[in-house]
């Protein structure tokens, strides 16, 4: 069969676009904050709350995404949050005040959830269906859409002050990711009314999520939190901790970024070869350990070896945890990417507040805890077994 006509890789290829999509739109707008903050003429304080508005709408997000995962289907979702993800930027470009600003975050968080609930579901479908592994390769085109948004925001900041203008040629880009997406997105039609049975019983809004789900929903929280924190304080940490030049500090982000998107590069193989489950177990304690004997090693050269081995160990985590939440339904998958948010949302705070208690030292010590929480939590995870190998497995996205 022709590449080209591949089932597959045209669903690969589609839903890949939805990855580079959501952290391309994401990195965009984070990239113009300083631009944003002088246009609106905000402090310092009223940045961060901005930027927790997009958070908190991604958090809360839950319910809403759930309802309309059970009414739209993933593939409709995913390519309405889309549209939506790329209009807001033009959004944010035009608010006027700080109020409609903030209002354009939240949207932009709860537009958030929505995409990365679908797409993940879309993906977590397509391994199953062609019994394929690719999620991790997926994850990794998010980072690379990060990347991508940098090297367009530093042109077009070199070329042009105009955030609109900026914002215009993002959405353009985005608008072809979009078309892309709209190709080769599996379809799954959103449930129909079924007529009421006999004597029928209460319908059940809410159902408590069973145990496992508990497990991946905590599995992601200390995943995320590691994740984010890793990003935020670790050029900190290299810098007033490690005492590293000024030139050398960020390093921190750039290590763990590498190793995180050549990891994912990698990690279906891996998932094919070991299964989920060990996967994560061994990945995220060679995360936790790796960075826990950099701390006490101390110095330049262990700080990013350690970050090294946190990004190759904690890279796989997110992908495999959505995969497994994927097969236990919509709602379980909806409630495990709210965790995540969370996580992603606590987690640099969290470990400020430990720094400011004590030092960076220890704020990072927990980091490399909630990596081992990570270990932990996976032996309680239902992971299902290695998918088998099948021609082309080594196709990237």
């Amino acid at each position: 069969m022709s590449r080209l006509h591949d089932p597959f890789l045209r669903g690969q290829v589609a839903i890949a676009a939805l990855f580079l999509s959501l952290g391309f739109q994401y990195a965009t707008w984070a990239a113009r904050i300083p631009a944003v903050k002088a246009d609106l003429d905000l402090s310092a304080a009223e940045v961060g709350v901005l930027l927790m508005a997009a958070g908190v709408g991604a958090a809360v997000s839950f319910p809403a995404v759930a309802w309309l995962m059970r009414r739209m289907g993933s593939r409709r979702l995913a390519l309405l949050s889309q549209l939506g993800l790329a209009l807001l930027l033009l959004a944010l470009a035009a608010a006027p005040n700080y109020p409609v600003a903030l209002l354009v975050m939240c949207v932009d968080g709860v537009l958030v959830g929505c995409l990365n609930v679908a797409m993940n579901a879309q993906g977590a479908a397509l391994e199953a269906r062609h019994a394929r592994n690719t999620m991790a390769r997926l994850h990794a085109v998010f980072s690379a859409g990060s990347l991508l948004a940098a090297l367009l925001a530093s042109g077009m900041t070199a070329a042009t002050g105009s955030v609109a203008a900026h914002f215009g040629v993002a959405v353009v880009l985005l608008a072809a990711l979009g078309a892309t997406a709209r190709t080769g997105l599996l379809d799954d039609d959103a449930p129909a009314a079924a007529p009421a049975p006999a004597d029928p019983k209460p319908a059940r809004r809410w159902t408590v999520p069973s145990r496992p789900t508990l497990w991946m929903c905590c599995a992601m929280v200390f995943g995320t939190v590691a994740e984010g924190a890793m990003n935020d304080w670790s050029a900190l940490y290299l810098r007033d901790v490690a005492e590293a030049a000024a030139e050398l500090a960020p390093l921190g982000i750039a290590v763990v970024s590498g190793m995180m998107v050549v990891a994912r590069l990698f990690a279906d193989g891996w998932r094919n070869r070991w299964g989920d489950g060990r996967v994560v177990l061994l990945g995220s304690a060679v995360a936790g350990t790796g960075l826990a004997v950099a701390l006490v090693s101390g110095g330049v050269a262990p700080a990013l070896a350690g970050f090294a081995c946190m990004g190759l160990g904690i890279a796989a985590v997110t992908p495999c945890v959505y995969a497994a939440a994927a097969r236990q339904g919509s709602d379980a998958l909806t409630l495990v990417a709210a965790m995540g948010t969370t996580g992603l949302l606590a987690g640099p705070p969290l470990i400020g507040f430990i720094a400011g208690a004590s030092n960076l030292a220890w704020g990072m010590g927990a980091v490399a805890a909630s990596a081992g929480a990570v270990a932990l939590c996976s032996t309680r995870i239902r992971w299902t077994a290695p998918a088998p190998v099948t021609q082309g497995e080594a196709t990237p996205a």
